[in-house]
């Protein structure tokens, strides 16, 4: 722990005022593989970090990013929702991608399942393949839903960057998951 209240007096002070979900700006100071540090613009400094704000890398947008850098950039101007104050660190915890809407929650209330999409195969994993939809949402085709016959990996069936169709299984919005089917889209029987 860096330090109790009367260490950082100031620093407690500004960061027990902010109350979760209000709306603060800064500008990015630094970037880490594990997130971006925020020099918020009513806040104090930090006596360690380059910004008493931070933004963990999943907080930066909706989409999958392989990096903080492919979202922001040092000096960049950032408006971000306040989501608690973590007392370990003492930094003013924050999001980005609160503060846009969700692309997820669009397509789900405008597809049903059952329905056919075209879609690029993005990344391969043990248990499947997650295939680009539209743009920023990506589902899974498990395993035993990328052909009719038995698949050992992936690999066999789809490579990533394949163009392939697939059919709606599932939509949980609340958790942000589209699961999808290659096989129920062939017309291939079994």
């Amino acid at each position: 722990m860096l330090g109790g209240r009367s260490e950082n007096p100031e620093l407690w002070a500004f960061l027990e005022s902010i109350r979760c979900g209000e709306l603060l700006s800064g500008t990015v100071t630094a970037i880490e593989r594990f997130g971006v540090f925020v020099a918020l613009d009513d806040g104090p400094g930090h006596p360690l970090f380059p910004g008493v704000g931070f933004i963990s890398v999943p907080e930066l947008s909706w989409r999958r990013i392989e990096a903080a850098s492919d979202v922001v950039r040092v000096g960049q101007r950032v408006s971000c929702e306040f989501l608690q104050f973590d007392t370990w660190n003492l930094e003013a915890r924050l999001s980005l991608r609160a503060t846009q809407p969700d692309p997820f929650q669009a397509f789900a209330d405008g597809v049903v399942t059952g329905r056919k999409l075209h879609g690029q195969v993005t990344k391969l994993v043990p248990f499947g393949a997650f295939v680009q939809v539209a743009d920023g949402i990506e589902g899974l085709v498990h395993l035993r839903e990328l052909a009719w016959t038995p698949v050992r990996t992936p690999s066999d069936v789809v490579r990533v960057g394949d163009e392939v169709t697939v059919v709606v299984t599932e939509i949980d919005a609340e958790r942000r998951r589209l699961t999808l089917s290659r096989r129920q889209a062939s017309s291939e029987c079994r």
